[in-house]
């Protein structure tokens, strides 16, 4: 089993590094493959059975996108045969038609999803989540100066019980198409959501998965699941 991690030294803001250190725990006899903003992705060649992204600067998604457009067919590719693509924060978005920033200047993405984002960085938007996945529930943050515009209606990951979904306007909370996985939600996700993290190793093929330290993440889970149900219940 290869997990490849992208860009590990741009894509590593709020704390989304403790998804991989999570992963190695959790399957402890894969091979992890870092992969620089110079390396040929490991994916290109079909050496990965998972790939992951996550949050990075603006500049940051600027520069993977001109590293990743010569494998855009790879990428579609890979998507079509169900490998496993997670892509956290703003990393979903240079597979985007094009990100806007505040000076009406549209940044080419490789245009794999038909969404745009636009930024707004004179307005960080916060929030505390709380979503629905299939039968699960998904708790994370949201830190972000972007939105997300285009119909997932038909493609979404999850949708938000507490909290925005892709912009102010949706309940729907980011995509999904086959095995790829993309979301602005932050915190990191796996260490946050064992359960969903059992998910995710399911796909990779392991039987009866259990995720590290399981007994302390679920209590963990389950504590911050209670809090932001009662919150909400609370605010409404």
């Amino acid at each position: 089993m290869r997990v490849e991690i992208l860009y590990p030294e741009l894509c590593n803001l709020f704390g989304d590094t403790g998804n991989v250190k999570y992963l190695k725990l959790c399957l402890p006899d894969a091979e992890f493959i870092y992969t620089s903003l110079c390396d040929t992705p490991a994916f290109v060649s079909g050496d990965a059975d998972m790939v992951y992204m996550g949050a990075c600067t603006e500049s940051g998604q600027e520069k993977i996108i001109k590293q990743l457009t010569p494998y855009k067919a790879k990428i579609e590719e890979q998507i079509n045969k169900n490998t496993i693509f997670l892509f956290t924060g703003n990393s979903m978005e240079v597979l985007f038609k094009y990100i806007e920033t505040d000076e009406g200047e549209k940044i080419s993405g490789l245009g794999i999803f038909d969404f745009y984002a636009k930024r707004q960085m004179m307005k960080r938007i916060n929030c505390v989540s709380l979503c629905r996945f299939q039968e699960m529930d998904i708790v994370g943050f949201k830190t972000q100066f972007t939105m997300t515009y285009g119909d997932n209606s038909d493609c979404f990951f999850a949708s938000v019980e507490h909290g925005i979904g892709i912009n102010n306007d949706s309940k729907l909370e980011g995509i999904r198409k086959n095995n790829f996985f993309g979301t602005n939600l932050v915190g990191p996700l796996l260490v946050m959501n064992p359960y969903f993290t059992e998910y995710i190793m399911t796909l990779l093929g392991v039987e009866k998965p259990q995720v590290a330290y399981r007994k302390e993440a679920l209590t963990a889970y389950n504590k911050r699941l209670n809090e932001m149900r009662t919150k909400n219940m609370k605010d409404h």
